[in-house]
């Protein structure tokens, strides 16, 4: 038997005797005053499940008693149900916590009038309960700034009401403020100089807050779930959602590709129509850089008809013939050829350039072309995913009295991804408003084999090419008339008269809403299911939005919200390039590239000099020090130039500074469609937009250097290709995941492991970068200079395209990964 331990050296204390009663512990019982132990005993009573003994089930004999028995388990379900009724309340134990996670706010805690009005007398009890203070918009104390605004507005009434004597009320206004309004003043007289559309009035309680910006007709929506732009430094003069404020990543890449959809209001993006005979329309886009394919051969038939879309590049008209940005170019259904018109779409980072081109060639164009900016007029929808098809055959219903039309809209529904249309489809008809359906139903889905025949026939045969246009989105009276929309109040006081669980009949002065749906492929990936964009004009934008927001997908839960943050994640999980990111040739990639470089530049700045990257000091392993060209920024003026020439400061001073807003002289986007057959005879100035993937480990991100394999140490080069399979056919698969570097291969943490190549190899950046989730490794999209590539003697031409080997450093990193580079 082991010797027993002094009582001091015990890890635990013995437990009580039976013979001695032990004393009531003092702490287990709690206090009336104690809150955290009056919460303990409330929890542990909700979650305790009051249950009958089972010989209650019993009858005397000791047999089961049916009766009984049921009636003992209906006594225990109950409690069970009650039970977790009482848990659930016990986890909300507030009541801003009590609403989804996308509409909590910090303030919640704080200001009562910050949850919905359902919740709002429970918060005010729990908040006078535990002493909260609470606070209020009117009784809150005026900070600093809001002290001296009403100030100053105090003085500009006492001011107006004394005549505003000379020197007094007239100087309360600041510098700063005058210099806003004038600058404000001077951009709307150039924008009615120009014949642009100006934005529609708004309410004037909101007006201060669209000095600077305008609003998407779902800004308030917007607000509350997302990220939006800072209101004195909007994108593109328009307040546009960034990100949600919820986590989104995952969720994104899920709902795009494995099941429900992701949505976005898109209406910043702008567009413009043409009207006029059609030979000059036709002679209209020849100048603006439309091939001749699809303006006079066959295969631009269905275009010129007004039932498929024409995507492509526009450029200027001048001799260098620059890029301006990607379009859509929409045709309106006519039989008459003297009167045609057509719709542009553009991104607004390149509208303005865009204008101008297009009414310069307008001038000079013979038969005459009438040139209209439609911003504010017509807004748009984007959604994608498996279910995006579905969501819009939902909520959308036909206006037409047709019965074949809406039998063939509702077959749609089982269709997944956009792959399987006709390309670049159009639809157009006009639809009933969206509210008049609320709460949408879920669509039914063809499962039956005679619905599937009807989906395939539908899809081959596609007759909605034969539709005849009743109301169109280029007339200005349709959408005028579209817009004067019922108000909820008459919409609600509808809903109440009609039959429970029926939604209110169709009135004649109900207006029908003039749409245009178009469908976009996406060929580079196979795990993406295109998406729809829907036209439609801008004041009837926001109850689409809501319908849509609202619809029960059948696969679960409702359509998520995007910023454009997910925009950008979805073109880089497609190996797409986004515009105008990815495109730094054009003057609105230029632009983009300028602004993020001074956003990392002050993000660099404000870590402490212990914590951020020496750009001077580090070491690359070449003799040199210090990194290529600045750290923070796609360097692409330090690229033009001669590596033995980058050591003259003011060289590159000069070379900066004459890239203020437009790319550095000579710098040009090359379209990849053109590299199969012109690889040679292209400029070496000139921009490739390439599709990176990294071999092995690693990953890439913005600003990351890429480099061609050594072009004058032989040594290093066969150290680099050793590196790559010896398959070189398997090497240049599309889709090649791999996790673990090859055995027998040199790591980066080996002495063997080879140095990146000099300055004179490096060939371009990369513009996006990141892991990516489609294809479960890292990836990237990037921009090289051809005249470099053009030199590398490892480049391949298939089918696919043009491909190669490259290197990828991180910026600030000496760490080279091999990768392969395709032209996209």
């Amino acid at each position: 038997m082991p010797p027993k331990l002094p009582p001091s050296s015990r890890k635990r204390k013995a437990p009580p005797s039976s013979e001695a009663p032990s004393k009531p512990n003092p702490k287990s019982t709690p206090k009336p005053s104690d809150p955290r132990a009056q919460k303990r005993v409330k929890t542990m009573d909700a979650r305790h499940i009051r249950a009958s003994p089972s010989s209650s089930a019993l009858n005397a004999h000791q047999e089961l008693d049916v009766g009984a028995f049921v009636k003992a388990h209906q006594h225990e379900i109950k409690a069970l149900e009650d039970s977790m009724g009482l848990a659930k309340k016990q986890l909300a134990s507030r009541a801003f916590q009590s609403v989804p996670r996308e509409l909590r706010r910090r303030t919640a805690s704080h200001n009562v009038k910050k949850v919905p009005k359902r919740l709002q007398n429970r918060a005010r009890r729990e908040m006078r309960e535990d002493n909260t203070p609470t606070v209020t918009k009117r009784g809150r104390e005026k900070s600093g700034r809001r002290r001296l605004r009403g100030e100053i507005a105090r003085a500009r009434r006492e001011g107006a009401g004394e005549g505003a004597k000379e020197g007094e009320g007239g100087e309360t206004r600041t510098e700063t403020e005058e210099g806003r309004e004038e600058e404000k003043k001077d951009e709307e007289r150039k924008d009615r100089a120009e014949g642009l559309a100006e934005p529609p009035v708004v309410n004037p309680k909101f007006k201060k807050r669209q000095v600077h910006q305008s609003w998407l007709p779902t800004h308030v929506w917007h607000a509350k779930r997302a990220h939006m732009t800072d209101p004195k430094k909007p994108l593109w003069r328009f307040a546009v959602p960034l990100t949600p404020t919820e986590k989104a990543y995952r969720t994104t890449h899920r709902a795009s590709t494995l099941r429900g959809c992701v949505a976005w209001d898109t209406s910043y993006k702008n567009c413009i129509s043409a009207s006029g005979d059609e030979r000059g329309l036709l002679s209209f886009l020849g100048k603006l850089g439309v091939p001749e394919a699809p303006l006079n051969g066959k295969q631009g038939e269905k275009w010129r008809s007004g039932s498929r879309t024409w995507s492509g590049w526009v450029r200027e008209q001048d001799h260098d013939q620059a890029l301006i940005a990607q379009v859509v170019v929409i045709w309106e259904r006519s039989s008459d050829a003297s009167k045609r018109k057509l719709l542009v779409r553009v991104h607004p980072s390149a509208f303005h350039q865009l204008w101008k081109e297009m009414c310069k060639v307008a001038k000079m164009q013979r038969p005459m072309v009438k040139v209209e900016d439609l911003r504010f007029e017509i807004g748009s929808i984007e959604i994608a995913g498996p279910a995006a098809t579905e969501a819009l055959v939902g909520i959308l219903s036909p206006a037409d009295s047709n019965e074949a039309l809406k039998e063939q809209w509702s077959i749609l529904t089982g269709v997944n991804s956009t792959n399987s249309l006709p390309a670049n489809t159009l639809l157009n008809f006009p639809i009933l408003d969206t509210r008049l359906g609320q709460p949408h139903r879920t669509a039914k889905l063809p499962t039956s084999p005679e619905d599937q025949d009807k989906l395939l026939n539908t899809l081959a045969e596609w007759p909605f090419d034969k539709l005849e246009m009743i109301k169109s989105l280029l007339d200005g009276k349709d959408r005028s008339d579209a817009a004067q929309l019922p108000s909820q109040k008459s919409i609600n006081r509808r809903k109440g008269e009609a039959l429970p669980g029926e939604h209110p009949t169709v009135q004649s002065t109900d207006p029908a809403i003039p749409i245009i749906l178009f469908a976009s492929k996406v060929t580079s990936s196979m795990s993406s299911s295109g998406s729809w964009t829907l036209l439609l004009p801008w004041k009837c934008t926001q109850p689409v939005w809501y319908s849509l927001m609202h619809y029960p997908v059948s696969s679960g839960n409702n359509p998520r919200m995007g910023g454009l943050e997910q925009q950008r994640q979805l073109c880089f999980e497609n190996n797409t390039p986004w515009f105008p990111g990815d495109f730094p040739g054009t003057k609105a990639g230029w632009e983009w590239e300028l602004m993020e470089r001074e956003k990392r530049k002050q993000e660099w700045e404000k870590r402490p000099k212990g914590k951020r990257v020496e750009w001077s000091s580090l070491d690359l392993g070449t003799g040199e020090k210090g990194e290529v060209g600045d750290g923070w920024a796609c360097d692409w003026e330090r690229l033009l130039t001669h590596p033995k020439e980058n050591k003259d400061e003011d060289t590159m001073e000069d070379v900066i500074s004459s890239a203020d807003t437009t790319p550095p002289p000579g710098l040009h986007q090359y379209p990849g469609a053109a590299f199969p057959k012109q690889f040679v005879d292209v400029d070496s100035k000139a921009l490739a937009t390439i599709s990176i993937s990294l071999l092995n480990r690693g990953h890439s991100s913005v600003c990351a250097r890429i480099y061609r394999l050594p072009s004058t140490n032989v040594s290093l080069r066969e150290s680099w290709q050793s590196l790559a399979d010896p398959t070189p056919k398997s090497a240049l698969k599309k889709i090649r995941p791999v996790t673990v570097a090859l055995k027998g291969k040199p790591t980066p943490a080996d002495d063997s492991y080879p140095v990146v190549p000099g300055a004179e190899d490096l060939v371009g950046f990369v513009t996006s970068g990141n892991y990516n989730l489609g294809e479960g490794r890292a990836t990237g999209v990037g921009n090289v200079l051809l005249g470099r590539l053009i030199e590398d003697k490892d480049k391949v031409k298939s089918s696919q395209g043009i491909k190669g080997l490259c290197i990828v450093r991180e910026a600030g990193q000496k760490v080279g990964r091999l990768a392969h580079w395709r032209v996209i």
